[in-house]
């Protein structure tokens, strides 16, 4: 990749790996519904303008003809999944579930093999799944008997969620540009949360610390980070940015364990090891010549042009492409 790309990718890594600790700082002091739609209406309030004013009418008629797998995949990737992973945090350490995200390149290869993919796994990719399923028995076992065993079932429902909703981006959105597709996904999740939030609003301001949090969450991890996103699968193309998601977990637990002083522990190091080595593997594909010389004038193509090919979705391809994009196009 070049200088430029290098930069990007350490900007995905950073700004896809820190959301879990702000998500436990948060949710300490306001209700999981405020925490989603301040999230959530932060981003929408940064990306609608600009995807308006990049597409307009023309972007307004292609979501309106796609609104049911829009819905759908707004459902899957943020109104349930935002909720759920910010309730697991109230019981789990922010590294833990940033560990137990890192699962959903696993689930997503299960699922597309599930649904009709027609790519032949081999052993290194059977092998990898079992490493990766591993792991994530391993983090979470310990947890199954007492009260957490509740939000590692939420954390599965996310890993869940994170895995399908890319399959309907690139099997059904294909054509829908990703800039006015988060945009619309973020503001159908902001009105979802209107009235929930009103009524669980605080009573008084929470301390600057939460207030900084929240702020983080919207601008920063959401409408920040798919900008760079976008720019960042332009710059290098879908396979090579789509390698920073495998960097992210390392974000989380180092995050947690520098601001928030939760432990690193042996069993968290070894199940990070086996979940990691397990995504790389699962997901692995060979690559022909006449592909790589396709990727390369792939992201040639994007460089010159601020809005072609902004899909993550239509990018990484149907199956288990689609499944190698854990983050589909919102995170």
């Amino acid at each position: 990749m070049s200088r430029r790309g290098w930069v990007l990718f350490a900007l995905m890594s950073v700004l896809w790996g820190i959301p879990y600790l702000l998500i436990k700082v948060a949710v300490e002091d306001v209700s999981v519904p405020v925490l989603v739609f301040a999230r959530t209406a932060l981003g929408a309030a940064v990306l609608l303008p600009l995807a308006l004013w990049g597409g307009g009418r023309g972007h307004l008629r292609t979501l309106r003809r796609h609104w049911k797998p829009l819905l759908a995949f707004a459902v899957l990737e943020i109104i349930g999944p935002w909720a759920l992973l910010s309730d697991a945090e109230r019981h789990l350490t922010s590294s833990m579930t940033g560990l137990l995200i890192a699962a959903v390149p696993i689930v997503g290869v299960l699922l597309a093999r599930l649904t009709g993919d027609a790519e032949r796994l081999g052993p290194a990719r059977w092998c990898g799944l079992l490493l990766g399923l591993a792991g994530v028995g391993v983090l979470a076992a310990p947890h199954l008997g007492g009260g957490s065993a509740w939000a590692i079932g939420e954390i599965m429902l996310v890993v869940l969620g994170y895995s399908i909703a890319p399959m309907i981006a690139a099997r059904r959105l294909g054509d829908v540009p990703s800039l006015p597709m988060t945009a619309a996904c973020l503001t159908v999740a902001a009105l979802v949360y209107t009235a929930p939030a009103a009524a669980t609003w605080p009573r008084s301001l929470p301390d600057g610390t939460v207030l900084a949090a929240l702020a983080g969450l919207g601008v920063v991890c959401t409408a920040l980070a798919f900008l760079v996103f976008f720019e960042l699968i332009r710059e290098a193309g879908t396979s090579r940015a789509m390698v920073f998601t495998y960097v992210n977990p390392a974000v989380a637990v180092t995050a947690g364990v520098l601001f928030l002083d939760e432990p690193l522990t042996g069993t968290i190091i070894g199940a990070f090891a086996l979940i990691l080595c397990g995504s790389v593997l699962a997901t692995l594909h060979r690559s022909s010549p006449a592909a790589e010389a396709a990727e390369a004038a792939e992201a040639g193509a994007r460089a010159p042009d601020a809005d072609a090919g902004t899909d993550a979705g239509t990018d990484a391809g149907t199956g288990t492409g689609a499944a190698q994009d854990p983050d589909g196009a919102l995170r």
